[in-house]
């Protein structure tokens, strides 16, 4: 019987950033991370606040805006807010979900800890 680390190991894994760790690696960062469920219009980044915490997109669907104009639709498995916590920089864009959404959330510090493997 799968357990929650193991279903969060394996999303981790069908990710292009976390995709080529090894298994001990994505334990690590999946035993880091909290999943949460998000409403529709939930804000998980905004332009130009001080980036705090990267998360994966699990299920669901969010729409990434630069100075208000729409620049992409974003689904499961992609990662946001990785630039802005590595760089300790101000966010790029506004990420909004545009349905009900699951993500995986790593703080800024354990994001850098773990990011050896990414």
């Amino acid at each position: 019987m799968k357990t929650r680390a193991d279903t969060k190991t394996e999303k981790l894994a069908r990710t292009d950033l976390f995709g080529g760790c090894s298994k001990r690696s994505l334990r690590e960062v999946a035993s880091l991370a909290d999943e949460l469920e998000v409403p529709e219009g939930t804000q998980l980044t905004v332009q130009g606040e001080q980036g705090r915490e990267v998360f994966v997109l699990v299920d669901g669907a969010a729409e990434v805006r630069q100075d208000g104009e729409f620049l992409r639709e974003v689904g499961p498995g992609e990662v946001l807010g990785e630039r802005a916590v590595l760089e300790d920089r101000p966010r790029s864009a506004t990420v909004t979900t545009t349905e009900r959404s699951r993500v995986l959330v790593l703080t800024g510090r354990d994001f850098r800890r773990v990011a050896h493997c990414a």
